[in-house]
C-alpha cells in the first residue's frame, strides 16, 4: 500500500533538499501531519517568502532583503577592511563568531579549472572595483584550505600586488581540505585573528 498522493508529493519535495534521503523525507513528511495549523501556515509562508524576498546585497553579494545587507549599511563597521569569502553562508559563520568588525565580499564560488570554473565565473571583477573605489586598506582572503581555495587565494593576491592594500589570509589552524561550514566558532576566531600577510599596503 502506498501513501496518499499528497503525502507522496511532500516526501518527494523533501527529497530535493541536500542530505535528505528517502527515509528522512518520509519521517519529515509524516511529522508535518502532526504540526499545528498555525505552524503549517508559518512554514508555508516562510518557504514562499524566502524565494520571493531574499536578494543579494548590491555591494557585498551576501543575502539580504533590501538593496544592501545589514553589514554594509552599518556605519559602525570598519569599511576599510574587507573579508573575501566563498559564499553567503561564510558571512553568517563569521558574524556568529562576533569578533570580526569589517565588511565582506562574497565570491560565489572558487576557481576550479577541473570543474570549468574560471576567474570570470566568480565575483572577482566586482571585488577589484570595490578595492579601487571604496578606500579598502586590507583584504582578508577567508576561503577553505583546498586546492580550489588556494588557487583562488593566489590568483586574487597576484591581482592585488600593484594595489595599495595589505592582503592576508586566515591562519590555517583550519585543517587542510576541510569545509568552512563545519568549523567551530573558536577555530574561526583564531584563524581570522592570526591571519598571515601575503602582501603589504604599498602606500
Amino acid at each position: 500500500m502506498n501513501y496518499p498522493t499528497t503525502i507522496n508529493n511532500l516526501i518527494e519535495c523533501f527529497k530535493k533538499l541536500p542530505g535528505i534521503g528517502s527515509k528522512t523525507a518520509e519521517r519529515l513528511a509524516l511529522a508535518t501531519l502532526n504540526l499545528p495549523d498555525e505552524v503549517i501556515d508559518v512554514f508555508t509562508d516562510s518557504i514562499k517568502n524566502v524565494k520571493t524576498n531574499t536578494k543579494r546585497c548590491k555591494k557585498c553579494n551576501s543575502f539580504c532583503e533590501n538593496d544592501l545587507c545589514d553589514v554594509c549599511q552599518d556605519e559602525g563597521r570598519d569599511h576599510s577592511t574587507l573579508c573575501v569569502v566563498e559564499d553567503p553562508k561564510n558571512v553568517i559563520l563569521f558574524e556568529k563568531v562576533g569578533t570580526y568588525k569589517g565588511i565582506y565580499h562574497v565570491l560565489d564560488g572558487l576557481i576550479s579549472p577541473l570543474d570549468g570554473i574560471t576567474p570570470d565565473d566568480i565575483n572577482i571583477e566586482s571585488l577589484l572595483k570595490r578595492i579601487k573605489n571604496d578606500n579598502i586598506n586590507e583584504v582578508i582572503i577567508a576561503v577553505k584550505p583546498t586546492i580550489e581555495g588556494e588557487t583562488t587565494s593566489l590568483y586574487i593576491s597576484k591581482l592585488l600586488e600593484k594595489e595599495k592594500v595589505t592582503v592576508s589570509t586566515i591562519a590555517h589552524g583550519i585543517p587542510l581540505g576541510s569545509d568552512m561550514e563545519y568549523m567551530d566558532s573558536l577555530t574561526l576566531e583564531i584563524a581570522i585573528q592570526d591571519r598571515k600577510r601575503i602582501s603589504e599596503n604599498k602606500e
